[in-house]
């Protein structure tokens, strides 16, 4: 039998709860098992569970006094009387035993198909996929995980395995059609439980997991909205932007560097530099905000949030509301297109009519009339103080917002604060505002990097798995992918995280005190040999390199050496 978690409330029987106790320890020592006993009682609560123990698969309750049970979740409770356990604590212990070997049997051998997402569509979606395969062999069920990356879904799940499942587990962090799931027990999370614990969250959903409701009626929304907030469905919005400011940056950037700083100038019409420039700044760049706030709106309201989120985007674009108008344009068309859709009954025969009429005309009308009329100008003005503001920049203001961008990149390496910072500068781009955008991408390269090389310069810091996965690592860092140094800062996060901060603040205020322009929004190092990709290459290099160098010695100095180097 494993550790197991006892709660005793006996209300005013304090003395009597204090010999259960004692009564089960004794028990629980003889049979070779580890007890986490909690005794609440008029006299206070004596050893209180943590929040994760509390909400244990299963747990004895003793007594009948008040024990706050809403919060032990799901777990499956095993009841006994004071007296019961005074009697015979080791048949007290034998119902436990027998609940977990219940619990234990019903999760066995579970057939399990996953979807893996986020918003890049690059690291964490490949690494919630490695997690949960190992966690479900460790466990010993089946699994089956689809990744929708950045290049769309690998892996597919077919319509077979969805049926034959036991349950479905989904691990992202934007939205994800639910539609073929219909009917089958499902359990929604983020990608990093899925990094970090994949065991305890597969025992999670077993657990815990609903049915997901059958085909909804044409053109009635589904409930996502109540299960998300606004951060992913932003998220989501910019995970459908970015194919559109990478492919319109870099076709920019070629035009740049076959034509010269004046390719979009009419003396250049008909020229390949020209039209390169056309598809990328006119065509591609065009459609950024549409697209950004296109899919805010589609994540609230599914597809009939699509058309009035887009149109408001680009009635932000042609009043010069740029991404924040966007951003704005896409929350209002989702939740009004939600809300709208809630609000208003019809008959069933014209239910059909909502969302490819009703929804989308109501919804844009909503949507433009606010923008035209309430907050396309003020939003205007205020981004086009930011703008101003960003690009005039210099000094101790560009340092210090430097090392705000360049650190947040490391504070948690692809969770929110990343990608806040990440989403920012990126959107930026669409006012034509690119020092931000180098900041960050210098900041996100720099803690792989610099704990490759921390590897190197001072292996008695790190194990001998650590130095061996470090050259992974730094080809992760060298991509723009920082979450290559999560393992390291998850081992030893106290002293690890600050040093990754300092060196990518470091990093970030060189790249904006130096005003390098960054048009590409990914890609690492590999992007930075394309003409005008980024200004001022060699500064940038430099950045790099100090930034990287700073990671190194801060860890030198922060962390302890290993005890069998190895």
């Amino acid at each position: 039998m494993q550790a197991s978690t006892v709660v005793i409330a006996a209300g005013e029987r304090s003395i009597e709860a204090v010999l259960a106790a004692e009564a089960l320890r004794r028990a629980a020592r003889q049979q070779g098992v580890e007890l986490a006993i909690e005794i609440r009682s008029d006299q206070g609560v004596t050893g209180a569970l943590p929040a994760a123990q509390a909400a244990a698969t299963q747990l004895l309750l003793v007594g009948d006094g008040e024990a706050d049970v809403s919060r032990f979740g799901s777990a499956k409770i095993v009841r006994a009387s004071l007296g019961e356990v005074l009697d015979d604590p080791l048949a007290a212990l034998a119902l436990l035993a027998a609940a977990s070997a219940t619990a234990s049997t019903a999760n066995a051998g579970k057939r399990i198909v996953a979807v893996t997402s986020c918003p890049t569509g690059i690291a964490h979606t490949f690494m919630a996929a490695e997690g949960l395969q190992q966690a479900a062999k460790a466990l010993g069920h089946a699994i089956r995980v689809e990744t929708q990356g950045s290049v769309g879904a690998q892996d597919a799940l077919s319509d077979e395995e969805i049926a034959a499942a036991d349950l479905v587990l989904i691990a992202a962090d934007r939205e994800v059609d639910l539609s073929r799931f219909a009917g089958k027990r499902l359990f929604k999370s983020g990608t990093k439980p899925a990094i970090n614990d994949g065991q305890n969250l597969i025992r999670k959903a077993l657990a815990e997991a609903g049915v997901q409701a059958g085909a909804v009626a044409a053109g009635r929304t589904t409930e996502k909205a109540k299960a998300t907030g606004p951060y992913k469905h932003l998220m989501t919005g910019v995970s459908f932007m970015l194919p559109f400011v990478t492919a319109g940056g870099l076709l920019i950037a070629l035009a740049f560097a076959l034509g010269g700083i004046y390719a979009f100038d009419d003396a250049h019409k008909g020229t390949l530099a020209w039209s390169l420039f056309q598809i990328g700044a006119k065509s591609g760049f065009m459609l950024m905000v549409p697209a950004l706030a296109g899919y805010i709106a589609y994540s609230i309201a599914d597809r009939p949030g699509i058309a009035p989120g887009m149109i408001g985007g680009l009635v932000a674009v042609n009043m010069d509301a740029g991404f924040i108008g966007g951003i704005l344009a896409g929350f209002i068309a989702g939740y009004g297109v939600y809300w709208i859709n809630r609000a208003l009954r019809l008959p069933r025969s014209l239910e059909g009519l909502k969302p490819v009429l009703i929804l989308p005309v109501l919804g844009t009308l909503l949507v433009g009339l606010l923008m035209m009329y309430v907050i396309g100008t003020p939003v205007a003005g205020l981004l086009a103080w930011l703008t101003d503001w960003l690009r005039g920049m210099q000094g101790s203001s560009a340092i210090l917002l430097g090392l705000l961008l360049g650190g947040m990149m490391a504070v948690d390496m692809g969770g929110p604060v990343n990608k806040a910072s990440y989403a920012f500068s990126t959107a930026l781009i669409s006012s034509q505002v690119y020092t931000p955008m180098a900041a960050t991408m210098i900041g996100g390269m720099t803690p792989p990097l610099g704990i490759a090389l921390a590897t190197w310069l001072f292996s008695n810091r790190f194990t001998a798995e650590e130095r061996g996965t470090a050259g992974a690592a730094g080809v992760l860092g060298l991509s723009f992918v920082t979450e290559g140094a999560i393992p390291y800062a998850a081992r030893d996060p106290l002293r690890t995280i600050p040093a990754l901060i300092l060196g990518s603040a470091v990093a970030g205020a060189i790249s904006m005190a130096a005003g390098v322009e960054l048009k590409v929004p990914h890609g690492g190092v590999f992007v930075l040999p394309i003409p005008n990709a980024v200004t001022h290459l060699g500064i940038y290099l430099v950045a790099l390199l100090a930034g990287v160098a700073v990671t190194a010695v801060a860890l030198r100095v922060l962390k302890k050496p290993v005890t069998s180097p190895a």
